[in-house]
């Protein structure tokens, strides 16, 4: 019925449509978190970044002297990780996470890839990271980063899922919302305007032929409903060096807490 009332208002009014698909790629919806990823988050060492107009939510736990970037994806935030920071924790590592702009216990409101992308470059800088993990839409903010600024490198990236195409997230929420291909191509228009976006190339199969990543790794569930594996698997098939894990039984999320995927995490950022 929703989907119906869409395609209406998108016929009388395609531009309010179109500001309508824009704020949902804009102003993301931030899920509440378990109780056990907030006490992850209690136990963490905090700080706060001035970025962009943002007032950015830093953690740190652990003192190891091999450390780790966590980059969470879009409408995730640090807590998602809860799981995995134990894990990393418990084997001497010095983990790192942040909420992106609008998410989590960041300040917010309107935001883009761009933001996310930029500030993933900066802390990667911040704290000298060669090893990162990211998440659903964290690889691609981590690898436009990564594409962006050349100088920077890492030695082992895991990808717990990722998208391909920035074109196939637009489908995505066109899809969900029942938003037709005149509304869409408006959107388009206006994000290659306001942002400058080449979204033909906005792809992570096509930053990760520049990068500078010596072991990637990318797993991902069969059965992901949220983003198809072929997506990672195209990803893949581009990067040359590039290693894949096939699973079931975890889906988008759960893979983040499932114990074979963060024993097969730990392993490869110990090997």
């Amino acid at each position: 019925m929703k989907k119906i009332l869409v395609k209406i208002a998108a016929t009388l009014f395609p531009n309010w449509i179109a500001n309508f698909a824009y704020d949902q790629l804009t102003n993301p919806q931030v899920k509440k978190l378990r109780p056990h990823e907030l006490e992850i988050l209690k136990k963490a060492q905090k700080d706060l970044l001035a970025f962009k107009g943002f007032t950015i939510q830093l953690y740190r736990w652990g003192s190891g002297k091999q450390s780790v970037l966590l980059v969470h994806g879009w409408e995730g935030q640090a807590g998602n990780f809860a799981d995995l920071i134990e894990v990393l924790v418990a084997n001497n590592y010095s983990v790192y996470a942040f909420d992106a702009p609008s998410h989590g216990y960041s300040s917010k409101g309107s935001t883009s890839l761009f933001e996310f992308t930029e500030l993933v470059g900066v802390l990667i800088r911040k704290h000298g990271i060669t090893n990162l993990v990211s998440h659903s839409f964290g690889g691609v903010a981590t690898t436009f980063a990564l594409y962006e600024n050349q100088d920077l490198s890492l030695e082992k990236y895991v990808l717990l899922t990722t998208p391909d195409k920035f074109s196939e997230r637009i489908d995505d929420v066109c899809k969900q919302t029942g938003i037709p291909l005149k509304v869409k191509n408006r959107l388009l228009n206006r994000l290659k305007s306001e942002m400058n976006m080449d979204i033909e190339t906005t792809n992570v199969s096509h930053f990760v032929k520049y990068i500078n990543v010596t072991y990637p790794l990318i797993i991902h569930d069969k059965n992901d409903r949220v983003i198809p594996i072929e997506r990672s698997k195209n990803v893949q098939k581009n990067w040359g060096n590039c290693e894949f894990i096939e699973i079931e039984g975890t889906g988008h999320f759960r893979i983040l807490r499932t114990p074979f995927v963060l024993e097969r995490t730990l392993k490869f950022l110990q090997q």
